[in-house]
């Protein structure tokens, strides 16, 4: 069995993946990694503050006294800040947890377990119950935080630099180079450096930014570029999603940011090149992305949004396939996008990721990002609330001449073949189709998962992620296809669950098509799933919306697995929706069933599911009241 599963391993990653890892692996047990990211640098190439200060190259702020926006005093962010002052912080952009005034750094707050910081990071366990999730100890040291106290004082006219430099200092103190689980994850190493350069820039001119302080974060930063280039293969390779669009895009920017660093002309043009690479190949011909998740898709929008203002400022523009796989990408998440909160389907890995939290509005509001990335596009906002807005005053200052069209949501279907992707937009009702065919890695079992939505409401949801470590049992409701409106059988999901992000016997569309009628839109739609049962196992799903009206028609059918049973399952939570399901034109009951609901990142609720058995086929008729 094992070696079947290493083929199909193979299979679905292919020979560069599977060599890589192999020899990574090599690598870490042979101390290769320890010896190629050392534990201590000597920057032969700092800058005097007073150098840096009178010659500061460009960044997408300037200095707190030079920027003009508006101000809008805001209680919200003097609140925040003195959560964070007196020793909380806002995990996963969604809940207050007290962690200390003199947090280590190193302690995860749910498990009390505490990272031995005098390891090399390549000896540190990433997944372990006894460590729990190790997001909880990266969340800190990622300093998004850091944006919120920025916006504070620039709104609420405060200077809190002391503050910040000394949680900066502290940091450095506690994490040496190379050392402990906050050097392990390149991503993260890359996004401290960003939201450090917000900081550096915003508070220029403080006293509490002196000499030694100056000198200390130049060397982090100088091995933060180090770390990142010299493991960029991880992140190419192996990982191949957010985070080699992250590290490569820190290594395209050295370039402008540090200057007076002599090797970030090599790495820029590297990271330059890689980046571009990763942009054309993660980012579908029909704007959908690689990690069929609409919270990644949205972290994408922000390194693009940073990447385009930064490039643009300093002259070097990328080329002209960024900007249309951009555009592309941006189209898709509107689509997608709910008009009345901005929030889109919770579908994918959703793992509270909002690297620059720029503005007050909720985590689960997508416009704030998605106007900036289209003001930087268009010249022209996408959005005229004025909280959405504010995103883009943190992330560019150049003013365009309105360039193109507007984007506008399309009535009717639109469909987006590459990710897989089909939508309806019927008035004031919202309607996915996921039916895709997987040339990359999938995260959930959810091929044929039908999300609905009426006015803003999600009727028919996805069940979302909770967390990456977790117990096995929550790990498999989470990413299984029980946890998704589409069809099981006998309560095992489509594809085979392998070990963390591994899914074995991949599940395929093999035909997909959305039309429209003179009174209803049609999807017809059949995968390949099932294979480990039976390499023939098909399931077909046909969706009937009737136009204007408050009801869709879905029939499921399975073919080659009889005799087993099979379950068509719904996640609702709503009250005032309606399942009527049939078989053989006989009318049968449901059952009631667990289902969680996890909107955010580290938690869930308790939700509302049920399920109709059947053999073959059936034909399940959804009203909303």
């Amino acid at each position: 069995m094992k070696l079947k599963l290493g083929v199909q391993l193979f299979y679905n990653m292919g020979l560069r993946y599977t060599s890589y890892r192999i020899l990574h692996e090599i690598e870490k047990r042979a101390g290769v990694l320890e010896k190629r990211h050392p534990y201590s640098f000597k920057n032969k190439s700092s800058q005097s503050l007073e150098k840096w200060r009178l010659n500061t190259p460009d960044f997408v702020i300037k200095e707190r006294e030079k920027l003009t926006f508006f101000k809008s005093p805001s209680p919200s962010l003097k609140e925040k800040l003195n959560l964070i002052k007196s020793g909380s912080l806002f995990f996963f952009n969604r809940e207050w947890i007290e962690i200390g005034k003199n947090y280590d750094w190193l302690t995860n707050p749910v498990t009390n377990y505490k990272y031995n910081n005098s390891l090399h990071w390549s000896k540190i366990q990433d997944f372990s119950a006894e460590n729990g999730d190790i997001k909880y100890v990266w969340e800190k040291s990622r300093f998004s935080y850091l944006l919120t106290i920025i916006r504070n004082d620039y709104h609420n006219d405060e200077d809190n630099s002391s503050f910040v430099f000394d949680e900066i200092e502290n940091w450095i103190k506690e994490n040496p180079i190379n050392q402990g689980p906050n050097w392990k994850c390149s991503q993260e190493i890359s996004l401290r450096i960003f939201n450090w350069c917000y900081a550096l820039y915003f508070y220029k001119n403080s006293n509490s930014l002196t000499e030694k302080r100056w000198s200390d974060i130049q060397n982090v930063i100088y091995a933060s570029l180090h770390h990142v280039f010299h493991h960029i293969n991880f992140s190419r390779i192996a990982v191949r999603n957010n985070h080699a669009i992250t590290e490569t895009l820190f290594l395209t920017l050295s370039e402008f940011l540090f200057p007076f660093i002599p090797e970030t002309k090599k790495w820029a043009k590297k990271g330059r090149m890689w980046f571009e690479k990763e942009i054309n190949y993660q980012i579908y011909p029909d704007g959908t992305f690689i990690q069929f998740s609409m919270n990644y898709h949205r972290v994408l929008i922000q390194l693009l949004s940073l990447g385009l203002s930064m490039t643009e400022k300093h002259g070097k523009k990328f080329s002209n396939s960024v900007y249309n796989r951009a555009e592309l990408s941006l189209n898709f998440l509107f689509q997608c996008l709910q008009n009345q909160n901005g929030y889109l389907p919770n579908y994918g890995n959703n793992d509270g990721a909002l690297f620059f939290p720029l503005t007050e509005s909720d985590y689960r509001d997508y416009r704030p990002q998605l106007n900036t990335l289209h003001q930087i596009l268009k010249g022209i906002r996408l959005f005229d609330d004025f909280e959405a807005c504010q995103d883009f005053n943190w992330v560019s200052d150049i003013s365009k001449e309105e360039q193109g069209i507007k984007l506008e949501q399309k009535e009717g279907i639109v469909d987006f073949p590459y990710g897989g992707y089909y939508l309806i937009r019927d008035s004031d009702t919202f309607t996915l189709i996921r039916c895709g065919k997987h040339k990359d890695r999938p995260a959930h079992a959810d091929n044929l998962h039908v999300d609905v939505w009426h006015k803003g409401i999600n009727y028919l949801r996805d069940s979302g992620t909770y967390k990456y470590n977790t117990s096995n049992e929550m790990q498999q409701y989470f990413t299984g296809t029980g946890a998704h409106n589409t069809v099981t059988v006998r309560e095992n999901s489509q594809m085979l669950k392998g070990s963390r992000f591994i899914w074995f016997y991949w599940s395929q569309a093999v035909k997909a098509k959305l039309i429209e009628t003179e009174s209803a839109y049609i999807f017809k739609g059949s995968i390949s799933a099932f294979r480990y049962l039976n390499p023939k196992a098909m399931h077909s799903r046909t969706l009937i919306k009737s136009k204007g009206k408050l009801d869709w028609e879905i029939k499921d059918r399975v073919d080659n697995l009889e005799e087993i049973h099979k379950n068509q399952i719904w996640h609702f939570d709503e009250n005032n929706i309606s399942f009527h399901a049939t078989i053989n034109n006989c009318e049968i009951k449901s059952n009631n069933i667990k289902s969680f609901n996890s909107l955010y990142y580290g938690e869930y609720i308790q939700g509302k599911a049920i399920s109709f058995s059947f053999e073959n086929e059936i034909i399940t008729k959804l009203t909303i009241q």
